[in-house]
C-alpha cells in the first residue's frame, strides 16, 4: 500500500507563479524498481557534506544582509521516513518531526547565477536540487559546486511535462531519461523524483513510472517562494516543524528584475522571522539499503 506523509490537494497552484501544483491521493500499483536503474545510497552526512549542515559564519551572513538562522539539530538517528527499495513509493509534502525546522528545496535549474553559488558557499544553507534535463544540460557544471556542499540532486524530469497529460509511455521516458542523465553527470542516483507543478503525484500511473525508473518518493511541498514573500497551503500562513518549502533557480526576467540571491535572502527572512532552522532534508529520510 502507498503511504502518503502529508500529502495535500494544491491543484489550485497550478495557475500560480510558482510553476507547481498537487493532487489529491490515488491507489498506486506494486512494481518492483529493476536493480539497473536503483537509486545508490545517499552521501553519508561526514566530513565536507557534514560540514556544510552547519551555519555559515556570521561575517558570511552580514556580507548578505541576514541575519545568521538557528543550527539546525544533528540529524536523527531514527529517520522519520523510511523508504524501501521496491513497492509503491511514498508521497510527502512535509517529514514528521518536532524539530523546529524546514526544508528548502530548489526546482528547474533555469538561472544558474554564480553569485548564488557564492551565497550558498558563505551561508552552508542546505538545499534539495530537484532538476530538470533539458534545462540544465546547457550547463550541468553549474550546479556541482552547490552539490559539492553536500546538496543533492533529485529528478524532476526531461522537459518540464505535465505528468497527467502525457501518456503512460512519456511518464516513463521523463523520469527515467532524467534519472541516467543525472545519474551520469552527478554520479549519484537520485532518491527523489518530483512532478512539475505537482501533477499526478497521487496517480497510479505516475507512481508506477517513478517505481520503474528508480527513485524512491514522491515529494511535493507546504510552502512556495515567490519574489518577496511565501505562498502558503495552512489556513494560518505559518511555517510548521517539517515543512518542505518549494523555490526555484530564477532570475530577473521572472523575479520582475529581483535576482536570485534576493529572492533566497528574503525567504531566508521569512524563516528567521519565524524561529525556524533550516534542515537537510535527506538526514530525515532513510535511503532503502542493499
Amino acid at each position: 500500500m502507498k503511504k502518503t506523509y502529508g500529502a495535500v490537494a494544491v491543484l489550485a497552484l497550478l495557475a500560480t507563479a510558482t510553476g507547481c501544483g498537487g493532487s489529491a491521493p490515488s491507489s498506486a500499483n506494486n512494481l518492483p524498481v529493476p536493480a539497473s536503474s536503483a537509486p545508490a545510497a545517499a552521501p553519508s552526512a561526514s566530513g565536507p557534506a557534514a560540514a556544510s549542515a552547519a551555519a555559515g559564519s556570521g561575517a558570511g551572513w552580514a556580507k548578505w544582509g541576514l541575519q545568521p538562522l538557528a543550527a539546525a539539530p544533528a540529524a536523527p538517528a531514527d529517520k522519520p521516513i523510511k523508504l524501501a527499495g521496491s513497492g509503491a513509493v511514498p508521497v510527502f509534502s512535509e517529514v514528521p518531526t518536532k524539530d523546529r525546522v524546514v526544508f528548502i528545496t530548489i526546482d528547474d535549474g533555469a538561472e544558474k547565477d554564480p553569485r548564488f553559488v557564492e551565497m550558498m558557499t558563505d551561508l552552508k544553507v542546505p538545499v534539495s536540487m530537484f532538476l530538470t534535463r533539458d534545462i540544465v544540460k546547457d550547463d550541468y557544471g553549474y550546479f556541482k559546486p552547490l552539490q559539492a556542499l553536500g546538496n543533492h540532486i533529485h529528478n524532476h524530469t526531461v522537459d518540464h511535462a505535465i505528468m497527467s497529460k502525457v501518456p503512460a509511455e512519456k511518464q516513463h521516458s521523463e523520469i527515467c531519461d532524467a534519472q541516467t542523465a543525472l545519474t551520469g553527470q552527478y554520479g549519484t542516483a537520485p532518491l527523489l523524483f518530483r512532478p512539475p507543478y505537482g501533477d499526478g503525484a497521487n496517480t497510479a500511473a505516475l507512481n508506477t513510472a517513478v517505481q520503474q525508473c528508480g527513485p524512491r518518493a514522491i515529494v511535493l511541498w507546504r510552502e512556495s517562494m515567490q519574489i518577496h514573500d511565501m505562498q502558503y497551503q495552512a489556513a494560518d500562513k505559518k511555517l510548521k516543524p517539517g515543512d518542505i518549502i518549494l523555490a526555484h533557480f530564477r532570475g530577473p526576467k521572472d523575479l520582475k528584475g529581483e535576482t536570485m540571491t534576493e529572492m533566497f535572502a528574503e525567504m531566508l527572512r521569512r524563516i528567521h522571522e519565524q524561529g525556524f532552522a533550516v534542515a537537510r532534508l535527506e538526514d530525515y529520510i532513510q535511503a532503502p539499503t542493499g
